[in-house]
């Protein structure tokens, strides 16, 4: 028998995912999930302002080579936080910000942010600009939100990882237990749109 990651008796929180050097895939195999790296085909929506998006990508042009961004709270507030004005502007969605959720002990802590409207998408800034760290502990959030939620919420959750100059995209397939991390990436300023569009798409979209 294959032993585990965890170390008995030890209560994990979220953070602490980030902190593993484990595979993504044996620390979602643990829970009895499986993991997959993919292309995804997200769902987009273009029924927005256009203006205001090309507004917002223009103010990144100019106010993104006069501000240090060389910490997580910068590129929270300069970086990650327009967008989702925009969305709150353009989507009857909820964000909540620093939300706590207690599934057990292995499960545990703060969502960065958690949007809800038509879906449920979850954002969270990866911390030392590490992704593909970042992503483990999205990971776990995922699996939290999966059994926090009622099964009838619908069969697929939406994950957002993002350093804030680079957005990645993630699902949770609560039927198949799959989570599938997106191939693609896409960067600000120069693709706000898409991952505008990206957004929009996945709260609009009903749940299924």
């Amino acid at each position: 028998m294959k032993k585990s990651i965890f170390k008995e008796g030890k209560k994990y929180i979220f953070s602490d995912y980030f902190e593993m050097n484990n595979p993504t895939e044996e620390i979602v195999g643990e829970f009895g999930y499986s993991f997959s790296y993919d292309v995804i085909n997200l769902p987009q929506s273009t029924d927005y302002h256009k203006a205001d998006i090309k507004t917002l990508q223009e103010t990144y042009y100019q106010i993104i080579p006069k501000i240090s961004l060389n910490s997580e709270i910068a590129k929270r507030e300069f970086l990650i936080a327009p967008i989702l004005i925009e969305i709150a502007k353009n989507t009857n969605s909820k964000i909540k910000v620093e939300y706590a959720i207690e599934v057990d002990d292995k499960l545990s802590g703060s969502l960065d942010y958690l949007i809800c409207s038509n879906q449920e998408l979850l954002i969270i800034e990866a911390k030392k600009g590490d992704l593909d760290k970042g992503f483990n502990q999205l990971s776990a959030q995922l699996i939290a939100l999966d059994k926090y939620e009622d099964s009838d919420f619908g069969h697929k959750l939406y994950g957002a990882i993002t350093i804030g100059e680079v957005w990645k995209f993630a699902t949770l397939n609560r039927t198949e237990k799959q989570i599938t991390k997106d191939i693609n990436s896409y960067t600000i300023p120069s693709e706000v749109d898409k991952v505008f569009s990206i957004l929009m798409g996945i709260l609009v979209s009903k749940a299924h």
